[in-house]
């Protein structure tokens, strides 16, 4: 076991135990989850809180721990359920890691990478591995279904994204996305054996050297290499057979609470991710060749480096500011629950000039332009646009503005940016834990009376 993974285990450990010392109550959608578990661990299977909307992955978990280590279903021992998976994040991140960059995984799962180390500290992730809560769960099966299909053990991946689901529904998006990375990145290296003739060729050329037209060659190219991939499918395919399942039996996606999550058209979603994505991010963003200033040339180059240019871009933005006229939505939840940090962003950012939203456009598109160039580096150009697209089929019908909701894609879209200089890697490691040190610190010892404890 590494020194790095002990130290990492060692603080997650303790501030659990101070979070539950403080917090002895439970709080915000604790008082869902907790009792909800707590049920299943007496037998009462039929028991289920309308309120809740996800599916009950995290309580099952919960009693097979009860089963099999005696646990205790108290709130502390729950909450310990989901710290036990903030401890095995960092396990599966670098196989992921390891994936991305052609290299074998190190020979113990003791001794996971900087890197995964690292990632493991992202701060939204981190905030939520020691509360009752779906997302660390939820994140850790989706990364493990990736790595499975990665290894190409599609049925045990398609298993494990079936599990994910049981967390959140969405994962069975995620599910697809593994299939999808997993073929792209084994149409890229294959090679005939000898004697072989010459296999079909997927179009898909590195990223930061695609032209438009290379996406039409890429479509071309599909055919050709069609038989060889669908035979992956059929896990993935099953899982989505159960999905249709239960989306008929209960009516919808969401379990509860169904008059709260309506699914919308919520285009700006993506921009408000590839904001989210730069504010915690820019450390790896700028580690690029060259640094800012390579970027910020490539980006001009990109949006005004010519008449032609200037025109697309312009086209863009103009589209941009129609999608934030028509579909941004002013969800009650954010409006109304002070008790988080989108709630001030939003009151103190977009609603503090009804031109704001609009004055924002053009810095969402650099951002998600930096980020094309800065993963376009490194993947090819399918590899590089197909996590947009996971992504925006993902947040596009959900109507809530929650950094929760980014967690999963931003993390997949860093990890595949594999040239990180170690200065770079020191430097997000440091911004990752003044926000944590922040909002854990501002969490437990600042509560404000009439409001309560702020949170993600």
């Amino acid at each position: 076991m590494s020194v790095l993974y002990i130290a990492y285990c060692g603080i997650c450990i303790s501030v659990l135990k101070e979070l539950n010392k403080i917090v002895e109550e439970p709080y915000m959608d604790e008082p869902f989850h907790a009792p909800q578990a707590q049920a299943y661990c007496r037998g009462e299977y039929a028991y289920w809180d309308p309120k809740i909307t996800t599916p009950p992955g995290l309580y099952i978990m919960s009693v097979l721990l009860k089963r099999i280590f005696m646990f205790k279903c108290s709130l502390s021992m729950l909450r310990l359920t989901t710290t036990l998976t903030l401890l095995i994040l960092p396990i599966v991140l670098t196989r992921l890691s390891c994936f991305y960059r052609r290299i074998r995984p190190p020979a113990s799962i003791l001794t996971p990478t900087t890197d995964a180390i690292v990632l493991s500290f992202f701060p939204i992730a981190w905030f939520f591995g020691f509360l009752y809560y779906t997302e660390v769960p939820s994140l850790v099966f989706v990364v493990a279904t990736i790595v499975a299909a990665s290894e190409d053990r599609h049925w045990l991946a398609g298993l494990l994204g079936l599990l994910s689901c049981t967390f959140r529904q969405t994962n069975v998006i995620w599910t697809l996305y593994a299939y999808a990375t997993s073929q792209l990145m084994y149409l890229r290296y294959r090679r005939p054996g000898p004697g072989l003739q010459q296999l079909g060729k997927l179009h898909d050329p590195p990223a930061d050297q695609a032209r438009l037209v290379d996406l039409y060659d890429s479509v071309l190219s599909v055919p050709s290499v069609l038989l060889d991939i669908l035979p992956a499918f059929v896990p993935y395919a099953s899982v989505l057979g159960v999905f249709a399942c239960f989306v008929i039996w209960n009516g919808g996606i969401v379990l509860g609470d169904k008059s709260n999550h309506i699914p919308v058209v919520h285009v700006p979603q993506l921009y408000y991710f590839f904001a989210f994505s730069t504010a915690f991010g820019w450390p790896v963003l700028i580690s690029g060749v060259g640094g800012i200033p390579v970027l910020v040339r490539a980006i001009y180059v990109r949006t005004l480096g010519s008449k032609l240019r200037a025109s697309i871009t312009a086209a863009i933005l103009a589209v941009m500011l129609y999608t934030v006229k028509h579909y941004t939505i002013h969800h009650p939840f954010l409006l109304s629950d002070n008790r988080h940090y989108t709630f001030y962003v939003w009151h103190r950012i977009y609603m503090f000039h009804w031109l704001a939203p609009y004055a924002l456009v053009p810095a969402y598109l650099v951002c998600a332009l930096a980020w094309f160039l800065r993963v376009g580096n490194e993947q090819s150009m399918l590899q590089t646009i197909i996590l947009p697209v996971f992504t925006l089929a993902v947040l596009l019908p959900t109507p809530l503005l929650e950094p929760r909701y980014f967690m999963i894609p931003y993390l997949l879209m860093r990890i595949q940016i594999v040239q990180v200089p170690s200065w770079a890697l020191v430097l997000e490691g440091l911004w990752y834990a003044v926000i944590n040190i922040a909002t854990m610190g501002v969490f437990l010892y600042l509560p404000r009376e009439g409001v309560g404890r702020f949170m993600w």
